[in-house]
C-alpha cells in the first residue's frame, strides 16, 4: 500500500495527506539520537531483545536524503485534475488485462474466498508497484531508521513500523539489510508496510510463506484478505458520479466516512438516478477539476479503499482504473 499506514497497505495507507515545509523535517544528530536511545531502551521490553542487538541491527542503517525529500511530495498532495492523469492511462490499463490474464485462477479464488472483486484487487496492484514492475528502489531499514528519527512529524509512527520491521525480518528469516521498498518503506506487489505485512499478509499459494515481494498469488490474497479484514461488502456499490447540475456542494463535506444516506439526500431534493435503496450511507466528495469541482457518491466500500491509502483521491483513481481495466477486460479479443 505505497504512500501508504495501513501508506495502505498499500495499505499501503496513506500516512501523510499533506507535504510538510522542509524545516519541519530538520532535526539534528543530538535529537535523533536521543529518539535511538528511547528506542532501543523501549523496544528491547517490547520485542523482548537484547539491547546490544537492537544496537548492532540500527548500526547497520544510514540516514538516506533522498527519503526525507521524497516524503514531503506526496502525490496525493495534488488536485485531482493533476493526480488521475498519473495512473488513469492506457498502458496501466492493458497491463492490468495482462495481469488479470495471467492470474485469473488466483484472483478467481481470492475474489470467492475474500469476497473482493478481481478488477478491484489488480487495480490497487497496477497503482502501488504497475503489477511488480517497481517495487521501490529504498533499503527499508535505512528509510524507517530514517523517518524514524529524522523526521519528527512522523517519527512516533516510522519508529514504531521499524519495530514491526524488526519483528518482521525475524519471523521471515530475512537478512533486515536486503529487502528494498517505497521512500514509505512499504514492501512488495502491494507496497504493504511492516504492520500490515504482519497483520493482513495471507499464504495464499500454500508454501508456508507469506512472500508478498517475490510471490504473485500470496500479493493476490494478501490484498483481497487486507480489503476483508477493513470490511468490504461483497457485491455493494463503490462511488457513483449522480447528475452534476444540482448544488452538491451544499452537502459536499471533509473526510470519507459516509455520514449521511440515499434516502436523506432524495428527501432534501437531490436526484439520484441509479436504484440505491434509500437506506443505503453514502459520502458526497468533492473532487477539485481545473475549473471548480466533480462530485461524487461514495459508499461503504469507497471508505474500506481508503483504509489502504488514505486519500480519497487514491480511491477514485483506484476505482476508476479497476472499472476501465474489468471493462476492457471483458471485451478482449483472445
Amino acid at each position: 500500500m505505497i504512500k501508504s499506514a495501513i501508506i495502505s497497505s498499500s495499505l499501503l495507507w496513506a500516512v501523510f495527506s499533506s507535504p510538510f515545509a522542509s524545516a519541519q523535517a530538520q532535526t539534528t544528530d543530538a535529537e535523533a539520537q536521543q529518539r535511538i536511545d528511547a528506542f532501543i531502551a523501549e523496544q528491547s521490553v517490547e520485542l523482548g531483545i537484547e539491547q546490544q542487538q537492537l544496537k548492532q541491527w540500527l548500526a547497520q542503517a544510514e540516514r538516506n536524503e533522498d527519503v526525507l525529500a521524497a516524503i514531503q511530495k506526496p502525490w496525493e498532495a495534488k488536485p485531482w485534475y493533476q493526480y488521475y492523469p498519473i495512473f488513469l492511462t492506457d498502458k496501466r490499463r492493458e497491463a492490468g488485462v495482462r495481469f488479470w490474464q495471467t492470474h485469473q485462477a488466483q484472483l478467481e479464488r481470492a475474489a470467492e474466498q475474500f469476497g473482493v472483486p478481481a478488477q478491484i484487487i489488480v487495480a490497487i496492484i497496477g497503482i502501488e508497484t504497475f503489477y511488480g514492475e517497481y517495487l521501490g528502489k529504498y533499503s527499508v531499514l535505512d528509510t524507517l531508521y530514517t523517518l524514524g528519527f529524522y523526521y519528527p512529524p512522523r517519527s512516533s509512527f516510522f519508529s514504531s513500523e521499524l519495530a514491526e520491521y524488526f519483528s518482521l525480518a525475524a519471523e521471515q528469516g530475512w537478512d533486515i539489510t536486503q529487502p528494498v521498498g517505497s521512500y514509505a518503506g512499504a514492501m512488495g506487489y502491494g507496497q504493504f508496510i511492516s504492520s500490515s505485512y504482519r497483520h493482513y499478509a495471507v499464504d495464499f499459494d500454500g508454501d508456508g510463506k507469506r512472500d508478498l515481494i517475490n510471490n504473485t498469488t500470496d500479493a493476490i490474497g494478501s490484498v483481497a484478505n487486507y480489503f476483508a479484514e477493513h470490511r468490504w461488502q461483497a457485491g455493494a456499490p463503490i462511488a457513483y458520479q449522480p447528475e452534476q447540475n444540482q448544488d452538491w456542494a451544499a452537502v459536499a463535506s471533509k473526510g470519507m466516512k459516509p455520514d449521511t444516506t440515499v434516502g436523506e439526500l432524495r428527501q432534501q431534493g437531490y436526484q439520484i438516478n441509479a436504484n440505491y435503496a434509500d437506506t443505503l450511507a453514502v459520502k458526497v466528495l468533492a473532487f477539485e477539476t481545473e475549473n471548480g469541482h466533480t462530485y461524487w457518491l461514495a459508499f461503504d466500500n469507497f471508505y474500506t479503499i481508503t483504509r489502504y491509502n488514505h486519500s480519497p483521491l487514491y480511491a477514485m483513481v483506484a476505482y476508476q482504473l479497476s472499472e476501465q481495466i474489468a471493462s476492457a477486460y471483458e471485451n478482449h479479443d483472445d
